[in-house]
């Protein structure tokens, strides 16, 4: 695994001194080994973490003439039977990496190649011949690749950090995309919260000639569901699938492990992965020792089931919350308000003292339906057939009577949250579960003038006509996955050296998945029905019945105890005022009614606390027609007089 980073420019430009800081940024990407190249028409940075051929595949990579360089970021698992092709087609090869075999596979079919290429990755090409440069990122978004096109040039790297530490890029806050944030917990693609900064969609190639770029898909995803396939049948493919892909996502010349929360999803690649094994496998897991979302019975019993070598951190332990939170708010780049990043980030570094590789299950709960959400979805449509005042009604006396819970996500939560939930339409609801704002509790909190334009249901488009339950899996597909949950497992890893390899995303089972009728995804009370089938006499019993808790801290109750001074420094009413984005006297009076259990909304408290920590740390500009220059800013008290 790798960063990489670049940006064209004219001689004049010639900088080494600054493609080398700008590649520093993301050594933690690539302890292993550094490069650079510089020509008249572009810099290139790349780090490396060594994991396929230890002693060849060195960045950037040139061909033999010169002309051609690659930088990359990813693992292809297909990489030999396209080298053995390539081969035949008279290339000789210098190395056995992988990162050989995509620079050749471009040199024989250029941006072709990239359907050929199965696995995860972000890259870029550079052709001297017509100052050509060519991104690229994976199917799924599992690798990020961030850009910029500014006065006709282009920055781009794996990170945001290495194009905000480019003079020429500015730090602007986009307001459409703070409203997005402030509704789902991340920033969907291709928007980041930069102005002027983009993610390049999944699936998609970016070509750039002497200041000119085109954009366009190499691989789209097609929900075509086949209503006569049988069961059986479905299931025999989907045990094939997995198969091959856990077996080619082993490939590695390092250390390899695999991250096990006693789920289905992680569940299965333990049971695929030790069929695949010579050696007994190591697994990773965090627990919660004495709370009742502790899953460490589970996990424990897979381990035991699969003899495992099993390593897990408590959670529930005395921690330095405060100075990792600030650690990895840094990490992650762009602020996610996803909470689980924390237990992903302590994962994280268990496991990179054991292993430089770990597998992951992440994707199989938006393939095969295994959100609570999605459930939730067939009883609203039932319950918005009651009246709105009854409803409301009901809603009322569930704020009355039911008492406001410390568990993770109590009974009451999820009520009142279902409830409010019948009042929003379609995919606000879906994501407003998810514990993000409303539109209503946005209009509370914000100054700023925000546009209908920006809201959940216009990224929606086109997804209504793809069934009840399909068109919400194309929308966590599209952005839920990749925007959150995998940008959320690649900084948090990344940010320890440490390689994490999702086989459910292998293109072939997404495109399998997309097949599925889907009544094989839920049926019934019972979700992700045919994964389970598959696994029924594989996993152990309490596995498959259990219910889904999610990998997810105690937001309530730690923003009441251990991170309040933390919250309310951060959020405190002159640090709001100073933005010009909120009202102080909202988000202190959700503290307020917060800190004393008059409702649970950790959750959003949560997403506002990463949100300052990455204004400050970035020192983002909210308003550039008031704070004209970085000196303006620090003397305002956000961020530090030094970049």
């Amino acid at each position: 695994m790798c960063g990489i980073a670049g940006y064209t420019h004219t001689n004049r430009d010639l900088d080494e001194d600054l493609i080398r800081s700008i590649t520093n940024l993301i050594r933690h990407r690539g302890p292993d080994q550094q490069g650079i190249y510089i020509s008249e028409g572009i810099s290139l940075g790349a780090v490396r973490l060594k994991i396929i051929d230890l002693a060849g595949g060195n960045q950037p990579m040139q061909s033999e003439d010169g002309r051609t360089v690659l930088v990359y970021n990813g693992e292809i698992y297909n990489y030999r039977e396209i080298r053995e092709n390539l081969t035949h087609r008279g290339h000789r090869f210098r190395s056995n990496s992988d990162t050989e075999v995509v620079l050749r596979a471009f040199l024989e079919w250029d941006t072709a190649s990239f359907e050929k290429l199965k696995g995860m990755f972000a890259l870029a090409l550079w052709q001297e011949s017509g100052q050509r440069l060519v991104l690229a990122r994976d199917r799924m978004g599992i690798k990020p690749l961030y850009y910029s096109h500014q006065a006709g040039q282009i920055y781009f790297g794996s990170e945001l950090k290495v194009l905000l530490a480019h003079p020429a890029i500015s730090r602007t806050l986009d307001l459409a995309a703070l409203d997005q944030y402030l509704s789902l917990n991340y920033v969907p693609c291709p928007r980041t919260l930069i102005q002027g900064i983009e993610k390049l969609p999944p699936g998609h190639v970016l070509e750039w000639t002497s200041g000119k770029q085109s954009l366009h898909p190499f691989w789209e995803l097609k929900f075509c569901p086949e209503e006569d396939l049988r069961e059986d049948e479905a299931t025999e493919q989907l045990d094939g699938l997995l198969r091959q892909s856990v077996r080619e996502h082993l490939i590695s010349d390092v250390s390899l492990g695999v991250w096990l929360s006693g789920g289905v999803d992680s569940s299965t690649i333990v049971h695929y992965a030790a069929a695949e094994s010579s050696q007994p496998l190591k697994t990773f897991s965090i627990s919660f020792s004495g709370r009742s979302f502790d899953e460490g019975r589970y996990f424990r019993a897979v381990s035991e089931r699969y003899s495992t070598e099993h390593h897990e951190f408590d959670l529930s332990r005395d921690l330095k919350l405060e100075e990792t939170i600030r650690q990895f708010a840094e990490f992650a780049d762009e602020p996610c308000g996803d909470s689980s990043s924390l237990p992903v980030w302590y994962l994280s570094k268990l496991c990179r003292q054991h292993v430089t590789v770990a597998l992951s299950g992440e994707g199989a709960d938006e393939l095969f339906g295994g959100y609570l959400t999605y459930q939730a979805d067939r009883l609203a449509r039932l319950m918005r057939v009651v009246p709105a005042p009854l409803r409301q009604s009901a809603l009322n006396a569930a704020n009355r009577y039911l008492p406001v819970s410390e568990d993770k996500i109590g009974r009451e939560y999820i009520v009142k949250r279902f409830l409010e939930g019948t009042f929003l339409s379609s995919f606000e609801r879906h994501c407003y579960w998810n514990g993000t704002f409303s539109e209503a509790q946005k209009q509370e909190l914000c100054t700023f003038e925000r546009d209908p334009a920006w809201g959940i249901e216009f990224l929606a488009n086109g997804m209504r006509s793809l069934g009840k339950l399909n068109r919400f899996l194309c929308f966590d597909q599209r952005y839920y996955l990749a925007d959150d949950i995998l940008a959320k497992v690649d900084r948090m890893s990344m940010a320890h050296s440490l390689e994490v390899r999702p086989p459910f995303l292998d293109h072939q089972i997404v495109e399998f998945a997309s097949s599925l009728p889907e009544s094989f995804k839920i049926r019934g009370r019972h979700q992700k029905y045919l994964l389970k089938r598959l696994m029924c006499d594989r996993l152990p019993r309490q596995i498959l019945a259990r219910k889904k808790i999610g990998f997810d801290i105690p937001a309530h109750d730690w923003l009441r105890r251990e991170l309040r001074p933390l919250l309310l420094e951060e959020l405190s009413p002159s640090a709001v005022s100073r933005t010009g984005l909120f009202r102080p006297e909202t988000i202190q009076k959700w503290m307020r009614n917060h800190f004393e259990g008059r409702t649970n909304i950790g959750f959003h408290l949560w997403g506002l606390l990463i949100l300052f920590l990455w204004m400050k740390k970035w020192e983002i500009v909210p308003h550039p027609q008031k704070l004209e220059d970085r000196a303006q800013l620090v003397c305002l008290g956000i961020g530090s007089p030094t970049p």
